[in-house]
């Protein structure tokens, strides 16, 4: 995809960045370094290449999904200055 000092002096405007004359010079050499690399690797034919999540075969240990702590909720409950139907009350803050 070919790029002009237009297009870059286009995007830094839309970016709101302030760009000088040799500033967008350089970023159009290396935007246009990207951009050629990217159409190099899409040339590339990955048809019979499986996707993956990842670069290794690794498979993260999992542990048992196991409560560890008592439910106190009753005790909280009962030392909150309002509750109803399970629910803490709280003041309007907002309206």
């Amino acid at each position: 995809m070919p790029l002009s000092l237009d297009d870059i002096t286009r995007v830094a405007n839309l970016a709101c960045i302030e760009i000088s004359e040799t500033e967008a010079a350089t970023a159009l050499t290396q935007l246009s370094g990207i951009f050629g690399l990217i159409e190099q690797m899409q040339a590339v034919d990955t048809s019979a290449i499986a996707p993956m999540s990842h670069a290794q075969d690794v498979v993260q240990r999992l542990r048992d999904d196991t409560v560890t702590e008592s439910d106190h909720r009753e005790l909280f409950q009962s030392i909150a200055p309002k509750t109803e139907a399970g629910l803490y009350l709280v003041p309007k803050v907002i309206e």
